[in-house]
Formats: C-alpha cells, structure tokens, sequence
C-alpha cells in the first residue's frame, strides 16, 4: 500500500474511533492533529515549549474531551497482525506501538492501544487495572519492554468498561 493509502486508512480508522468513543460517552473526542506525531518521538522537545491543553492536544492519536485528563490512545489500522509472536516472548510491531504510547503519556495516565486488522477485527491493548473487567477471551502480554497489557477484542471492553473507563480518564492526578 502506498503511502498515501496507508495513511488516509490510519486516519480513517482514527476518526472512526473518535465517533465510537463520543457515542459511547455523549462527549466530543476527535481525531488528533498530527497524530501524536508533534510532540512525539525526536518531537518530543516541544513538550516544554507547550502549556498542559496544547499537549494534551498533541498527545496519542484521539483527543479527548477536556475533563478527560488522564486520557492518552494510539490507533493503529494494518492488513496484519504477527498473533503467532505472541507465544514467542515478544512482538517488534506492538513493542514499537506501545513504546510510541508510552512515549507521551504521563504518569497515572490511562493508556489504550486501539488496534484493526483486516479481515481480523479490533482489540485493544491495556495495562492491568483491578476496576475493569476483562473478558475470558484475552491474551496477557509480557513485553520485555514495557510490562504486562491485556489484549482482547476493542469494542466489547470498551462497552463492558465504559463508567469505569470514564472515571480512570477523569480522575485528578495524585
């Protein structure tokens, strides 16, 4: 795929997120500018430059509402996915997707690897956290890199945890 093609399919897939998660929580969430890729990676010096609303803009790929303050996601649209490396120890692709979220989130942050694959679904990718609930049909990830995350199918967690997902988002830093 081109390009062009790839990135417009990201975008698309970003902006479908965004619609999902505001009808989901009567809210506006919209596709970032940039995607992240502003204050992200050798970017990351314009953090300092930036009050704590233009971060929070340029934070992840979704920006959420404005009480969503602990709020940081990735979305990521590609044909395939290496499932196999799962049971291998360690996935390149995910080990560099996690790291891009990781990158600009903040400490206490809630943070979610929304992920399509064609002809395959969606799923995300979270840190364990005790107030959601997880369904019998995940996977645990042990990245070598960046800890352990649950990984299952996007939309019913989303629709299982949405009050509990909300209140994570929202909550004020300690």
């Amino acid at each position: 795929m081109s390009g062009s093609k790839s990135k417009a399919k990201g975008n698309s897939w970003e902006r479908t997120v965004a619609k999902f998660l505001s009808a989901q929580h009567g809210a506006s969430f919209i596709r970032a500018p940039h995607s992240g890729a502003y204050i992200g990676g050798t970017n990351s010096f314009r953090k300092s430059r930036l009050d704590e609303s233009q971060v929070k803009s340029f934070k992840g790929d979704i920006v959420p509402p404005a009480s969503w303050i602990r709020f940081n996601a990735e979305a990521k649209n590609y044909a395939d996915f290496p499932f196999h490396q799962l049971y291998q120890g360690s996935v390149p692709i995910l080990e560099k997707w996690l790291g891009q979220l990781l990158e600009v989130a903040n400490e206490g942050d809630f943070n979610v690897l929304i992920m399509k694959f064609n002809r395959k679904g969606s799923f995300i990718a979270i840190q364990p956290t005790p107030s959601l609930t997880i369904n019998s049909n995940h996977f645990t990830y042990n990245s070598p890199s960046h800890g352990t995350w649950i990984i299952q199918d996007f939309e019913s967690f989303w629709t299982n945890n949405r009050t509990h997902i909300e209140e994570l988002a929202t909550k004020a830093p300690l």
